[in-house]
């Protein structure tokens, strides 16, 4: 089959695409880096920690963990809020959490605030997001699905522009509901067949980066998968995703 007769059979194929914005759309893990870099030098860390990037790797390690332990309803959004700042600081003193000294909690605090402020400022896109995403929706209804908090998420999109080119936005904490679970999908589903009653699963295409949020998640919802990978993924990952880009631009020749 040739690659236009191809791009012709998935133009039919799909009548909805579902979309991640961290990482995906929105450039967080940049933003990321340069808000903790302010944060590292604002608050001292260097009596703490060698170098900013020291700082980045332990905080970022814990992030991660409790935004799986966050999807998987373990612990709360305050927990969380607080934790991924003050569990590293207290790590490198040699201390458990829940012997922190009050100023300590109250250091974290300030950080975490600060954090949500200086990421809301500096959020930007990934490259060619904006082009991407205006051609998606133009040609089906585009819908974020997102585990981001409504306050930032929401924002990114504002400050950037591209909410008008949303059908439909599923966050997570507004559902109550983390990616991978197939039911976030389903509320995103749901939301589509209000203008597409007769709207099918293999209908319907899933966009990220994450192979555990996105990726997998899409699979268990019985969705197809366009998997934007910049970096290493095994055999058995790969084989999870329905195609694999390089790119964000790179979903246009599929879409």
């Amino acid at each position: 089959m040739s690659d236009e007769n191809l791009q012709m059979e998935l133009m039919y194929l799909y009548r909805a695409v579902f979309i991640d914005w961290d990482d995906t759309i929105g450039d967080w893990g940049q933003v990321a880096r340069k808000s903790q870099r302010e944060l590292y030098n604002k608050y001292h860390l260097a009596e703490w920690f060698e170098t900013p990037e020291e700082w980045f790797e332990k905080y970022n390690t814990h992030n991660t963990e409790l935004w799986v332990r966050y999807g998987k309803n373990e612990i709360t959004k305050d927990y969380l809020y607080l934790d991924h700042f003050l569990f590293p600081l207290c790590q490198q003193i040699g201390i458990t959490t829940d012997m922190a000294p009050q100023r300590l909690r109250e250091m974290a605090k300030k950080m975490a605030d600060e954090y949500v402020y200086l990421t809301n400022t500096y959020c930007r896109l990934m490259t060619d997001a904006e082009e991407v995403v205006r051609y998606l929706a133009n040609k089906y209804p585009l819908t974020v699905v997102s585990n981001g908090f409504v306050e930032c998420q929401y924002h990114k999109m504002e400050h950037t522009g591209l909410l008008p080119y949303f059908k439909h936005i599923v966050l997570s904490e507004e559902v109550n509901i983390q990616k991978p679970n197939p039911q976030i999908f389903e509320k995103a589903m749901a939301m589509n067949r209000t203008e597409m009653p007769d709207l099918q699963k293999d209908e319907v295409v899933m966009i990220g980066d994450s192979y555990t949020s996105d990726i997998a998640g899409a699979k268990a919802a019985g969705i197809d998968s366009i998997w934007v990978l910049a970096g290493e993924a095994t055999d058995e990952q790969r084989k999870d995703a329905t195609y694999i880009v390089p790119h964000l631009r790179d979903v246009i020749t599929i879409l």
